[in-house]
């Protein structure tokens, strides 16, 4: 299709000026609330979406100045939000190279995987844990200013672990610090200080490792924190007011997230029953995203990486799989929320990959699209702490938006194709605009 199908009929000013509403006409509306999609318009002023309509109302058009972009039919959605994020992941072929990286590479590190995230439809994160101390700050705040394109984001701490736990990397012979990956305290005095520094550093989210993980040569039923040290950081973050998250593969770890109040429980692999029905009497208060990604991929696809399929590593995430996958399907069941996020930004779990959860979500756990789009949009805005305004399309939530060519509720694997997202907004501005795209899209002004 030529250039000429696409045309600005005389706009005097650029697709998503702040000055100016934008109006999304004969648009698909998927809206994220669960309802059956609607035909309609959507017109966003400023950082807001200020108008619904439904096809046959009437709209309008160019209020204040605007334009109006013809959307021939195309799904409008809320952005994707990534409940498991990090940033700070660099897409190395493990975790050493990830700790190891010189601070200052680090950062621009962070800056390309922002931007590589928003690039897929991202436009929101949960910060999940920081590789070195200000790393989720820095680069939350630098997106926040405008300085770097990326999705919003909350800092999460580095993980905070214990001697000999998941993130302690020092070897016996060589005890320093900086080689670990976690920040290591034994004890509840040293886990107060350490809660303490990370909160003066403007953390939104301390990050405890509950359990193990396979790779890191602690097994993933293992525990490694002891109540009282799981108690003095809960008590230390919400005498500041923020949020917690753990690291939580194994039944007993899950039981201590509900039993402490510890909102977000990544992985969740090994529940048992006991901490099924804890986890459910209390499922208001919680979010589950399992990572599932990790696992797949660990398992079945890192081969290239020095991970045989076979082989004793693999055969164990190849188990953790498989019990997380039974277990993320007694969750839904129960009615807990299971939230997207892969843990990518692995050489086998590359970021920009993330759109692919939604795939794991239909075909593994049984997900219908709807609720598998829900895991990434609705619920997305909850976990984002923003659940009143972020995740839906809705009158007055925050215009952070998603132009699809084609219907994502027949096949979710299209929100992995960046050729058909036609439009990224975020914030009320386009990250990606459709005027670039060759689909024969009308703007008028």
């Amino acid at each position: 299709m030529s250039d000429s199908t696409f045309t600005n009929w005389g706009a005097a000013s650029p697709i998503g000026n702040e000055n100016s509403d934008i109006t999304f006409s004969n648009v698909r509306i998927l809206d994220g609330t669960g309802e059956a999609p609607f035909s309609g318009d959507v017109t966003v002023s400023g950082n807001r979406i200020k108008t619904i309509s439904r096809a046959g109302a009437g709209t309008n058009w160019n209020t204040n100045g605007g334009q109006r972009i013809d959307g021939r039919g195309m799904t409008l959605m809320p952005g994707l939000i990534d409940a498991h994020l990090h940033l700070s992941w660099n897409n190395a072929a493990g975790v050493s190279p990830i700790q190891m990286m010189p601070l200052e590479e680090h950062m621009l590190s962070c800056v390309e995987m922002a931007k590589t995230v928003l690039d897929a439809g991202f436009t929101a994160g949960r910060g999940a844990a920081a590789a070195k101390p200000r790393l989720d700050v820095v680069i939350r705040d630098a997106i926040a200013a405008g300085r770097f394109p990326g999705p919003r984001y909350t800092a999460a701490s580095p993980e905070l672990t214990t001697i000999g736990g998941l993130g302690d990397m020092t070897p016996s012979h060589i005890q320093h610090e900086g080689l670990n990956l976690g920040i290591v305290v034994s004890g509840p005095e040293e886990m107060r200080a350490k809660v303490r520094e990370m909160l003066k550093w403007g953390n939104d989210t301390i990050k405890l490792n509950l359990s193990g993980e396979e790779i890191a040569g602690m097994g993933a039923e293992v525990n490694q924190m002891s109540e009282e040290e799981v108690a003095m950081a809960v008590a230390e973050t919400r005498r500041r007011g923020k949020s917690l998250a753990a690291h939580a593969r194994s039944a007993e770890s899950i039981k201590l997230c509900v039993r402490h109040g510890i909102e977000t429980i990544y992985h969740a692999s090994y529940s048992d029953d006991e901490a099924l029905d804890m986890l459910e009497a209390a499922k208001d208060k919680h979010i589950v995203a399992p990572g599932l990604a990790w696992l797949v991929n660990t398992s079945r696809n890192a081969g290239e990486y020095g991970i045989m399929p076979g082989e004793a590593l693999s055969i164990a995430y190849e188990r953790e799989l498989e019990h997380a996958v039974e277990t993320m399907k007694k969750m839904h069941k129960r009615g807990i929320r299971i939230l997207i996020g892969g843990d990518y930004g692995f050489a086998w779990t590359p970021m920009g990959t993330n759109a692919k959860d939604l795939e794991y979500f239909v075909d593994l756990l049984g997900f219908t699209p709807m609720e598998a789009i829900q895991a990434a949009t609705k619920y997305g805005g909850q976990i984002m702490e923003m659940g009143n305004e972020l995740g839906l399309v809705r009158e007055g939530y925050l215009a952070d938006l998603l132009l699809v060519d084609g219907d994502p509720l027949t096949d979710v694997r299209i929100l992995q194709d960046k050729t058909r997202l036609v439009a990224i907004m975020k914030d009320g501005k386009f990250h990606k605009s459709p005027e670039n795209h060759r689909s024969g899209l009308r703007i008028s002004a």
